[in-house]
């Protein structure tokens, strides 16, 4: 792991590439990936109330672990969810992914998950590789009701009207960074600069 601390936060509409971004960053920087997809279906499978109370102090002894570093996706999603961050953390810095509409719209709309695992496939450039069924474990895949296309174009306005404030904000401290693209591959550069510049990685950009 990093020896310095830093802590960032993705932001971005879904479908950005949120997840894959910070999947890089965790590789390319020693970081800890603190998803808060993932905690939710740990604390699911934990047993309900008391899971999720169990997966919560743990995600919460992770951010505030003097030797964290850690980068979050999706969250926060809303003011209230940043201010209550606040109160947990101070952010070193937010990465935003602006991905244009009609990209967003075909990736979720070409969008299957593992339900048990989260893993998520694109049936355009990321397919399983048998179709309909998860590669790991040979189990069914399915389609979100808000992935599928009459459900798209309400859940973006939504993040878009609720992700706002929580932009404007980070950017009033002078702690955002935007990244606009319509391919992860090509933003990602970026983002590995950015990061270089405050805290040395751990693989080339080669080599991630």
């Amino acid at each position: 792991m990093a020896s310095k601390v830093l802590r960032a936060v993705v932001l971005g509409p879904p479908g950005s590439g949120k997840g894959t971004v910070c999947e890089r960053i965790a590789r390319s920087f020693g970081f800890q990936h603190l998803s808060s997809g993932q905690f939710l279906r740990e604390s699911l499978r934990g047993g309900g109330v008391g899971g999720f109370g169990s997966i919560a102090a743990a995600f919460l002894a992770l951010l505030t672990a003097p030797c964290c570093c850690g980068t979050r996706a999706g969250f926060p999603r809303t003011l209230g969810q940043a201010e209550a961050l606040d109160r947990i953390c101070d952010l070193d810095l937010v990465i935003s992914l602006n991905i244009p509409f009609e990209t967003l719209k075909d990736r979720l709309s070409a969008r299957w998950v593992h339900p048990g695992s989260g893993r998520v496939y694109n049936m355009d450039f990321n397919p399983p590789q048998v179709q309909g069924i998860d590669d790991l474990t040979g189990e069914p895949l399915v389609q979100r009701d808000d992935d599928k296309p009459e459900a798209v174009a309400a859940r973006l306005r939504k993040y878009k009207d609720a992700a706002k404030p929580v932009i404007e904000l980070y950017k009033s401290r002078g702690i955002l960074h935007s990244f606009s693209g319509t391919e992860t591959n090509k933003i990602w550069p970026y983002v590995y600069t950015l990061l270089s510049s405050k805290i040395p990685p751990v693989l080339s950009d080669d080599e991630n």
